[in-house]
């Protein structure tokens, strides 16, 4: 590796992102003396970080393609503010070796690593091979991306089920499918391709063997321009639906030396080779029979990165723009971990239903407080959750001195947290601290697929009743009766007979639909019919695909018989609108 220059110092940092990254972006410039810049879609002109940056720019447009993935409109923006600088976040752009590249040739510098560390990395293919070379354990996959749906099929054939479908230019589980059964191969293809094009811009993917029922352990790794490549923890982060990440921890528990010592060892030699600067993560699955097998490398900052600063000391996001400026790391070896943490995705989803994404308008945001508790959000209470954009609100990080300290932490801030106005995955947090396959002292027995094939969502109907705001069709107050505060609903309906007038806060939903109507179970975008206009369907055949807050959701018949359509593909579509009807026989 070259010298490095001499220490250029940040004077103005542009934030390619939103939502509550953003503000943990800014709040880092604040603490380090950096001037932040905001830039924000039409829906974000009144966002938290749009409000807490110094500085704001409009990017026009209301989805991410128009916005926050226009690599022009960013750097025009820059050049405006007189930003010397560009954080991506994660997600959008951060990903991106031509971003890079592009904030590089502009002159700015770009807080990550170079661009040709990403092509290399973020190429999960050209990772595997590298990861080969240093001697991370690898499951078996195909050497470059498929050309088609029939090479999948041809995979599936030669190793056997279930097979992993993975975008190879993308991460957070965007464009990744697992395929259980012959027959959902090709479409699993075709879903992680839309999806990947949508996330990333690319569709390229590539096939591996599907580890049933692992769990997903990671190492965030920093590296800087003087050499130095450090393991700053583990992570435990197994908790997953559709391979979204819901609660994560540090550091990993229930690993043994020799096991935490190889995860560390693999994590710093792929960085290593690859001359990895500015902050990464490198993940890893974790089989039931303690099989390790590389799975692929962030490079980025990841989301969960808050639970490996609260248990190593170690502020990544100013690290970072230390290592921008050519500073070398703080530490030189990994820090002793001090205590326990968790962090809690707080997403707007509908954990009773399938996770289904639900934007609008968040009426209440209580968030808890007290020793141990920290909030990373990008909203507030009269605040909006978009569905073109991720369904991320908030994140809850609990720590304690020890992992059975800040579970009980956890239960108590989980129970004061009031969200109304949206439904959110809190009932499935609060049930998840109870559940003795997480908490258990003993034992460790949460995986990947764990929500899909233990979990009972029976078990969140006692939470859905106590969030008594989102009810349709019911009005709540509290009177005082003996001395003792009671909360009390009442239909509106029945307030409307006895007052007229007195139920106007809770207009009744109207709603077209009836017998042998197709509604859609969430607010989003129709993204393709997969059944045509006056075809026949059989109950339980997947008819169409809708997208919301980047992910898709199958929507299937309740009936036999003959589809109409009611809404054509890219129509954009409130939950509970018709969108087609079924004539039955």
């Amino acid at each position: 590796m070259n010298a490095p220059n001499a220490p250029r110092p940040l004077k103005k940092v542009l934030i390619a992102n939103r939502g509550e990254i953003a503000v943990r972006i800014i709040h880092a410039c604040r603490d380090y003396g950096v001037a932040s810049v905001a830039v924000y879609a039409d829906g974000d002109l009144d966002a938290l970080h749009v409000r807490l940056a110094d500085e704001a720019f409009a990017l026009g447009g209301e989805r991410p393609g128009d916005s926050y993935l226009s690599i022009d409109k960013l750097l025009d923006v820059a050049r405006r503010a007189g930003a010397d600088a560009i954080h991506p976040g994660y997600g959008f752009l951060s990903e991106r070796a031509d971003f890079a590249r592009a904030v590089q040739n502009a002159g700015l510098i770009w807080i990550g690593p170079e661009p040709s560390t990403i092509d290399v990395l973020g190429d999960k293919v050209q990772a595997r091979r590298l990861a080969l070379e240093v001697g991370a354990p690898l499951a078996r996959g195909t050497q470059d991306p498929v050309a088609g749906a029939e090479e999948v099929v041809a995979f599936a054939d030669e190793v056997g089920l279930p097979i992993a479908i993975k975008a190879a230019f993308g991460g957070g589980g965007r464009g990744l499918k697992v395929a259980w059964r012959m027959d959902e191969v090709t479409e699993c293809y075709h879903s992680a391709v839309r999806e990947a094009e949508a996330a990333f811009g690319r569709g390229e993917c590539f096939v591996e063997q599907y580890l049933d029922c692992p769990r997903h352990i990671e190492a965030q790794v920093l590296g800087d321009r003087h050499g130095n490549v450090v393991v700053v923890g583990t992570r435990d982060c197994s908790l997953q639906r559709r391979n979204q990440k819901l609660v994560e921890e540090a550091p990993a528990p229930f690993l043994s030396d020799e096991q935490r010592q190889r995860i560390h060892q693999a994590a710093h030699d792929i960085c290593a080779r690859a001359g990895y600067v500015s902050a990464g993560t490198v993940e890893f699955l974790l089989s039931r029979d303690n099989t390790l097998s590389f799975l692929e490398v962030n490079t980025r900052l990841q989301v969960e990165h808050p639970v490996t600063e609260e248990t190593s000391g170690v502020d990544v996001v100013i690290e970072q723009l230390r290592i921008s400026e050519g500073h070398p790391l703080s530490f030189t070896e990994t820090p002793t971990p001090r205590g326990h943490s968790f962090e809690f995705r707080i997403n707007a989803e509908d954990a009773a239903k399938g996770f289904l994404p639900t934007p609008g308008h968040v009426d209440t945001f209580n968030a808890p407080s007290g020793a141990g508790v920290r909030l990373d959000s990008g909203i507030e209470s009269g605040g909006r959750v978009s569905g073109h954009f991720d369904s991320l609100m908030a994140k809850l990080i609990i720590t304690g001195a020890t992992r059975e300290q800040a579970i009980a932490r956890a239960r108590r801030a989980l129970e004061h947290f009031e969200i109304e106005g949206v439904a959110s995955v809190l009932p499935f947090h609060r049930a998840v601290m109870a559940h003795d396959d997480f908490t258990g002292a003993e034992s460790f027995n949460v995986h990947t697929r764990w929500i899909e094939t233990v979990f009972d969502t029976d078990t969140l109907e006692w939470a859905e009743r106590q969030r008594p705001a989102t009810e349709p069709g019911m009005l709540h107050a509290m009177i005082d009766i003996d001395g003792k505060r009671h909360r009390i609903g009442l239909p509106t309906a029945l307030l409307a007979q006895l007052a007229p007038g007195a139920a106007a806060a809770a207009p009744e939903q109207v709603s077209d639909a009836h017998d042998g109507s197709v509604t859609a179970p969430i607010s989003g975008t129709l993204l393709a019919w997969q059944v045509d206009d006056g075809e026949r369907v059989a109950k339980g055949d997947v008819i169409a695909i809708m997208e919301a807050m980047k992910m898709e959701t199958q929507i299937t018949a309740e009936a036999d018989g003959r589809l109409t359509h009611c809404a054509e593909a890219g129509a954009t579509l409130e939950a509970g609108q018709v969108m087609a009807e079924i004539a039955t026989d």
